[in-house]
């Protein structure tokens, strides 16, 4: 188990992370979400020791990191893919990182082939894409058997064969009663995957809740409507609006309403005899609690690109050059 407690760090005049206490339990998977800068990765890394927090203390199983024994038996970690020597081969990697551990040398090829490497464990990882690169990364994490397992951004760079297995694998060390912690921008992968959140934003706690509860508190259900033509669609707004539902109308046509619930828009419709070719319900989903819930701790925002003017429409392409027909070529050839 992971305990945080009033855990804090600070570079310079920034607090990174501020006052964020939480606890990551085991038989779980704990998704660790938050906005660039929130302070994920520097969490992790005093999760890990590798840095020093400004107060607070965090523990793995009671204790400090640094004070582990045999850290690496107890706890594997993912952080950086690409933090690896580029003139190793994969098993040289692997095999390097279990001696310094004390792990025997026929675990390497163990987790090689468990994360499908084992056809590649002699080739040098500079050659090595992201998607492998992650693969060896999450190898090097398995290498100990540990009971607490770290994972930032694992499925970065994998194709969804890779993706599918990263999230079975999650659920799978979970199961087996071992603590897993991932950080993860795929609201989407994060849906399917975790059972916990941890949610902050600028380096303080937003929540730290089940999946359910947090998509029940933060994303609020719909009904989707669709009638037949726009006269009993405009018809249908008005008694919903009049009704205090509240009514947005989507690009293809039908009603996104709040404020009433199914059997309410049934009725209304029967009442104003408007003929509904759909009215189905819509939970809210974790990309859209998230968003919700994360606003105000967003710093960095996207807008719209004005192009200054700057935009060229392309030249007109050549144009083809047409094969001659027969005649023509023993015309020109008798000549």
């Amino acid at each position: 188990m992971i305990e945080a407690r009033g855990l804090s760090k600070r570079y310079g005049d920034k607090w990174a992370v501020y006052n964020l206490s939480f606890d990551v339990r085991p038989g779980a998977v704990t998704g660790f979400l938050g906005p660039n800068g929130a302070g994920k990765s520097t969490t992790m890394r005093l999760i890990l020791g590798l840095d020093e927090p400004t107060a607070g203390t965090v523990t793995v199983g009671g204790h400090p990191f640094r004070r582990l024994p045999n850290a690496p038996r107890q706890v594997g970690a993912l952080l950086d893919a690409k933090a690896v020597h580029g003139g190793r081969t994969a098993r040289a990697h692997l095999k390097c990182l279990a001696q310094l551990s004390g792990i025997p040398d026929r675990r390497v090829d163990e987790v090689l082939d468990v994360v499908g490497l084992l056809g590649v464990a002699f080739q040098r990882s500079k050659g090595f894409s992201l998607g492998m690169s992650q693969r060896l990364g999450i190898a090097a994490a398995l290498l100990g058997d540990p009971q607490v397992l770290l994972f930032d951004e694992p499925v970065n760079g994998l194709d969804p064969e890779g993706i599918r297995w990263v999230r079975e694998l999650m659920k799978r060390l979970a199961a087996e009663g071992r603590t897993v912690f991932v950080s993860s921008h795929l609201m989407s992968e994060m849906s399917l995957t975790a059972d916990h959140l941890i949610v902050i934003g600028r380096g303080q706690l937003i929540a730290d809740t089940s999946v359910k509860d947090f998509i029940e508190r933060s994303a609020s259900g719909y009904a989707l409507v669709r009638t037949p033509d726009e006269d009993q669609t405009a018809t249908l707004t008005t008694a919903l609006t009049e009704a205090g539902g509240s009514v947005e109308a989507l690009p293809d046509g039908a009603l996104k309403v709040t404020g009433v619930p199914l059997p309410g828009i049934s009725d209304l419709a029967h009442e104003a005899d408007v003929r509904l070719w759909e009215l189905s319900p819509h939970s809210g989903s974790l990309e859209e609690a998230y968003m919700a819930l994360t606003q105000p701790a967003v710093d960095f925002r996207s807008t719209t690109d004005r192009r200054a003017g700057l935009l060229q429409e392309l030249p007109p392409p050549p144009a083809p050059v047409l094969p001659q027909s027969s005649e023509v070529l023993e015309s020109e050839a008798a000549r």
